[in-house]
């Protein structure tokens, strides 16, 4: 896992017969309950409504940590949100710009 500013990135393994949607669920509501737990924030965190899920195969494991271990160098080149849009693009992955996360950058 590594945390930027306005996003996170999670690498896992999950049983085919889980679901991403219920692996996200439970990760925020998990996480919500931490950290409104502690004392680190003034305000009430809270998870945007959607996520992205993207697989690899197990040959791409050492390539995709690397990735995720450098986000803060790399999103000093590029934009979370031109890197985002461009993998949907890319993979043509259909989506509407309303149902696309606000970003923050």
């Amino acid at each position: 896992m590594y945390c930027m500013p306005e996003h996170v990135h999670i690498f896992i393994g999950l049983n085919p017969k889980e679901s991403i949607s219920g692996l996200v669920e439970q990760l925020k509501k998990v996480s919500i309950r931490y950290i409104q737990d502690r004392p680190w924030m003034k305000f009430n965190f809270d998870w945007q409504r959607g996520y992205g899920a993207f697989s690899y195969s197990k040959s791409q494991t050492d390539s995709v940590v690397k990735y995720i271990l450098n986000q803060e160098e790399h999103h000093k080149k590029r934009t979370f949100r031109e890197e985002y849009l461009d993998i949907l693009r890319k993979n043509d992955i259909d989506f509407e710009e309303q149902y696309v996360f606000e970003f923050y950058d």
